[in-house]
């Protein structure tokens, strides 16, 4: 290969490298749209919380210590892993929600482009948080298994997936909380 060819590869790589790190800045502005988009979406996709509804609630107790500001990068692996589990149940079979498909498609996608954009930059710049990583997941794991769990106990119900449906609304408001006073 000759010189002015190394020469181009390099200045890609290096261009790439420049974009990815920009679009790692404004990560939590990002989040926030997201967030944003997502919680119109969930009330989108199905009506009022139906009143039948109201005497099967659950408490699922969401870990909140996993997203204490202690350091940014164990927040966004949080942060991440919470978009795991919300992408995970929200692809279970949910014929019986009785919810607006477009409005959940477009859920599932943007949840999936922000796993996308948090797992390169969470990878990139905090590689180094691996234990704390592992308790976070551990104590998220517990968490949306027990919702999933409930899912299955009522057998996908329309009031199981309406108090999933809450609960993940309940999540994202706690990420939106805590990524603006990151931003602070």
């Amino acid at each position: 290969m000759n010189t002015i060819g190394l020469i181009q590869i390099g200045l890609i790589l290096s261009c790439t490298t420049i974009i990815s790190s920009l679009q790692c800045n404004h990560l939590p502005l990002q989040q926030r749209k997201v967030i944003e988009n997502s919680l119109r979406l969930l009330d989108k996709m199905g009506k009022k919380f139906p009143q039948q509804c109201l005497r099967e609630k659950m408490s699922f107790k969401f870990p909140t210590q996993v997203l204490q500001p202690r350091q940014k990068g164990t927040v966004g692996v949080a942060i991440e892993e919470i978009f795991q589990h919300i992408f995970y149940i929200f692809s279970k079979n949910l014929t019986l929600a009785a919810w607006d498909g477009t409005a959940l498609d477009e859920f599932q996608n943007g949840l999936y482009l922000q796993i996308e954009q948090l797992e390169a930059c969470v990878i990139k710049k905090h590689t180094h948080y691996r234990r704390s990583k592992e308790a976070s997941r551990l104590k998220l794991k517990k968490y949306f298994q027990k919702i999933d769990s409930f899912l299955k106990y009522k057998q996908h119900d329309l009031c199981s997936w309406e108090i999933s449906r809450a609960e993940m609304r309940r999540c994202l408001q706690l990420i939106d909380k805590v990524t603006r006073k990151l931003k602070n």
